[in-house]
């Protein structure tokens, strides 16, 4: 993988360091977290948003290196609501790793949900678990929760350029939407917003923003992908 000097700016970087298709073909979601930030952020900036997805995707997360990856979640949005204490004093990643299995993204109706493990810790905050949809994918099943509306909108990392864009604030306009424990992810919670390039089919690479503020690096496979390489190189339609 060819890397520029730091501090190349975006055009040069997709002009001299164009992604090659065997430099794709050699990026996976391990390789993707043995690299440097300033690494991941060259290949985010060269890519291209790719098809908005669909359909349910495996999920991992992993931090840029030196980051407060230890610090409890409460450190990252001190205004957190009082429900949600428990999860305030876990550490991040700890927390994202333990429930965290993925997202299923309903490119119809432009929304997506998170696929959460079923723990012990979210029980108490969920008065009536059973009307909660699931989803049985890879292997696992998983409660849906946390919606979001997903559009093709501006990168917070180039605003010039275009990003597959998830905004959990829209999550109270969105049918089956629980205040408890979906607004941890809105403005009200975390004020989460993702966004999302495909790298090649069935993978994308993605970057979370709590409170506008970058925080950790995503990855979404989707295993039995079968879309044309071309569909990585296209941009979404602007909504």
């Amino acid at each position: 993988m060819r890397f520029a000097p730091e501090g190349t700016d975006g055009d040069r970087l997709r002009s001299a360091f164009a992604l090659t298709d065997a430099e794709r073909n050699t990026l996976t979601p391990d390789s993707l977290r043995r690299l440097r930030q300033v690494q991941v952020d060259q290949v985010y900036a060269r890519l291209s948003t790719g098809p908005i997805p669909d359909g349910p995707f495996r999920g991992d997360l992993f931090f840029p290196r030196g980051a407060p990856r230890h610090a409890p979640l409460g450190d990252l949005s001190p205004a957190l609501p009082a429900q949600f204490a428990a999860l305030a004093a876990m550490p991040v990643e700890q927390l994202g790793r333990a429930f965290w299995k993925g997202k299923a993204f309903f490119k119809a109706e432009g929304i997506l949900r998170n696929r959460i493990e079923d723990l012990a810790i979210l029980k108490p905050l969920i008065k009536d678990s059973s009307s909660i949809p699931r989803l049985t994918f890879d292997g696992q099943t998983t409660w849906l929760l946390f919606p979001a509306q997903v559009s093709c909108g501006n990168s917070l990392l180039e605003p010039a350029r275009r990003a597959i864009v998830i905004d959990y604030s829209k999550g109270p306009q969105i049918a089956g939407y629980r205040e408890i424990p979906d607004r941890l992810g809105g403005s009200e919670g975390l004020d989460i917003r993702d966004e999302v390039r495909a790298v090649k089919p069935g993978l994308y690479l993605g970057r979370a923003y709590f409170h506008n503020q970058f925080r950790l690096n995503f990855t979404l496979v989707k295993p039995d992908a079968n879309a044309a390489p071309a569909d990585v190189l296209g941009d979404c339609a602007p909504s």
